[in-house]
């Protein structure tokens, strides 16, 4: 799946298209309570996208395509699934008690979304950001 670009922008999507999930996520970040979100190495691939780098720009867009909010990616990291930190589930900011819950959480979202068993050394691309812009304007996508 490619994203659109707005703008000249890559656009990010949290969760499922269209999902309760989805929208959890996306209103989680505008409250400033997640800053954090992690991906699966091999989707990268899949998806024909490359990684974010520190600096770059993108926009959260919700299950309709449209931008929500523009961020900035303030630190990437790509580790093994058994070495993602507890610092890092806590900025993903949903309420995780600790990494176990973390791990079981999202091995959860990966066999159903990905329909992948995500084994401890499996590559993790974790992005932090930050909102720079609640975006409530017109968009145009190139």
């Amino acid at each position: 799946m490619t994203f659109p670009l707005i703008n000249g922008l890559r656009c990010m999507e949290l969760g499922a298209r269209g999902t309760a999930l989805q929208e959890e996520l996306n209103t989680l970040v505008l409250a400033g309570s997640k800053v954090a979100t992690a991906g699966l190495l091999s989707d990268y691939a899949v998806e024909g996208e490359e990684l974010e780098t520190v600096g770059e720009e993108q926009y959260l867009i919700d299950g309709s395509l449209e931008p929500i909010a523009r961020i900035r990616f303030t630190r990437v990291d790509v580790v093994p699934f058994c070495e993602v930190t507890w610092a890092f589930a806590q900025a993903e900011g949903e309420g995780f008690v600790d990494l176990d819950d973390w791990r079981a959480a999202h091995r959860r979202y990966w066999a159903r979304e990905s329909g992948v068993y995500v084994g401890d050394h499996e590559l993790v691309v974790c992005l932090w950001f930050e909102i720079i812009a609640d975006d409530e304007g017109t968009f145009t996508r190139a």
